[in-house]
């Protein structure tokens, strides 16, 4: 016998009502591993879910599927989609729930009408809604009061108190809660909400991924290359991406009776994750101490701010006074670095393979420099080992705005933002003037570009006090040796706060090579 959809759907109702993850496959089509599928559950049977994860993992997709549910599902119902800032907004948050939104119209006339922030309804009293966090004052959040109402927060790692204050004074009645985040701070709401048993706390590692997890079926033989290919999960986190982060020194190498809590197996080797590691692939939160000298949430930061400038803003600011740090690679696998920074814009970080001899090395790096700043700006060049030859090689040559920077300079006679702080060298100085240009507490407004390389460096640098009271960093062996190269970017970014009162203007006569750091 013929049953009309309209009819079908109606005996449906009840089915889906009563588990969401029903309704996620019927109608909007979803494709939530079981992971996602326990966390589809404790939204729909609890007030508040913190989700924690590792990149590429599915939280805002699984958020996305949780905010249709309940709009859907509960009528009428007000959703709030949040976030720190507009791009995450526009480019992650509502994309997802339109593209479910939109498979789920092919199913059944849900009525609305999809805009770029929001799904409307007739009754007014019925929509989603997503907007920067920012954009609302505390008493706007007001007006967002509803007997179903729920608010969900992406990378809630970002989201002050303030906002968090606002929201928890709207959710009354059948609310609930539900933030997504990747773990890269240890302040906020977001780091408290996977201790406290007021949340279903959940956490994403991409070491469970499908696609991971499905990969190692394959390398052993328990699945076909075909069968993977079906069950392959487009824009989640694959094996290739992980493996590439181990072999880019986020990890390191231990015997398997040194195997803690965190450490993992990888083809049969036992590795202990850095905190880049912990965050970004086991979504995790960091060992961060106060010794770190850069956290890598204020990091994070500098690259959102990065990301939200506007194309048509960063060909502007690159017209700005150039600062170019220069990281002259010593022979063999090291690699120079050219940071570019225009005030409190950094544009790029380049890298360049020694593929020459020595003195052609020299030669190359040094026209590198000249042909950039010549139409201005300054190059700071550590000169001490293989940037000594670069440097002579400008002087030779007239180039008045190259300035040797060797990072054991004496620091004498500088301080941090605050005019306390006093520094045992150059290095220590030009590596806290960046940290101070990223701090939150002096309102931060330096951009840095997405690169997982500098990220790692920056946020694996030590710092410690000398007993007079100077800042002194760890030697930069030790990052090496931590990190498995040298941190060639995060010192060429730092060269560019070498200290403008010691910069002499007018090239100086030629000097001696032992002044340029031979030895």
């Amino acid at each position: 016998m013929y049953v009309p959809k309209d009819e079908v759907i109606d005996l449906l109702i009840p089915e889906w009502d009563a588990d969401w993850n029903k309704f996620a496959f019927d109608v909007l089509g979803a494709k939530l591993d079981s992971q996602q599928e326990e966390i589809l559950h404790a939204v729909q049977n609890s007030r508040r879910v913190s989700v924690r994860s590792g990149n590429a993992r599915g939280k805002d997709y699984v958020a996305a599927v949780a905010s249709l549910c309940f709009l859907l599902l509960e009528v009428p119902s007000k959703v709030i989609n949040t976030a720190p800032t507009g791009r995450q907004v526009r480019s992650i948050m509502m994309p997802e729930i339109a593209n479910l939104y939109k498979n789920a119209q092919t199913i059944m006339d849900l009525g609305g009408r999809l805009l770029a922030d929001s799904i409307k309804f007739v009754d007014e009293r019925h929509y989603l809604l997503g907007f920067k966090a920012g954009d609302k004052a505390m008493e706007s959040w007001s007006g967002f009061h509803s007997p179903n109402i729920m608010v969900v927060v992406t990378e809630a790692s970002g989201v002050d108190d303030i906002t968090f204050t606002a929201i928890e004074g709207i959710l009354q009645g059948n609310s609930k809660l539900v933030i997504v985040f990747n773990p890269n701070r240890l302040t906020g709401e977001a780091y408290r909400s996977a201790r406290q048993p007021i949340y279903s706390s959940f956490t994403l590692n991409c070491l469970d991924a499908p696609n991971v997890i499905n990969h190692k079926k394959v390398m052993d033989g328990q699945i076909s290359q075909q069968e993977f290919d079906e069950m392959f999960i487009p824009g989640q986190v694959d094996y290739e991406w992980i493996d590439e982060k181990i072999k880019s020194g986020w990890v390191s190498e231990i015997g398997k009776d040194e195997m803690t809590d965190l450490d993992f197996v990888w083809n049969d080797n036992y590795y202990r994750p850095g905190d880049l590691f912990k965050i970004k692939v086991l979504g995790e939160f960091p060992a961060e101490t106060e010794d770190v000298l850069i956290p890598i949430h204020w990091i994070e930061a500098a690259q959102q701010r990065w990301l939200d400038i506007p194309q048509n803003q960063k060909d502007m600011l690159v017209k700005k006074e150039l600062y170019l740090g220069v990281d002259v690679a010593g022979m063999g696998k090291d690699r120079t670095s050219f940071a570019y920074r225009y005030d409190d814009f950094v544009s790029k970080v380049v890298l360049y393979a020694n593929e020459s001899k020595r003195e052609t090395i020299h030669m190359e790096n040094a026209g590198r420099i000249k042909n950039v700043i010549a139409k201005g700006g300054y190059a700071f060049i550590d000169t001490i080992g293989e940037g000594a030859g670069v440097y002579s090689r400008l002087v030779e040559q007239g180039v008045e705005n190259a300035v040797s920077a060797k990072a054991s300079e004496n620091a004498k006679g500088l301080h941090d933002k605050t005019e306390v702080r006093t520094f045992a060298n150059m290095r220590a100085f030009m590596y806290w003037s960046l940290r101070d240009a990223l701090d939150p507490q002096f309102n931060p407004t330096l951009a840095l570009p997405l690169d997982n390389e500098l990220t790692q460096e920056l946020s694996e640098i030590h710092w410690s006090t000398q007993s007079n009271g100077s800042i002194l960093l760890e030697p930069k062996d030790d990052i090496k040796e931590r990190i498995g190269r040298s941190p060639d970017k995060s010192d060429s970014v730092a060269l560019t706060y070498y200290p403008m009162q010691r910069v002499r203007k007018k090239a100086k006569k030629y000097v001696s090579k032992d002044q340029l750091g031979f030895q």
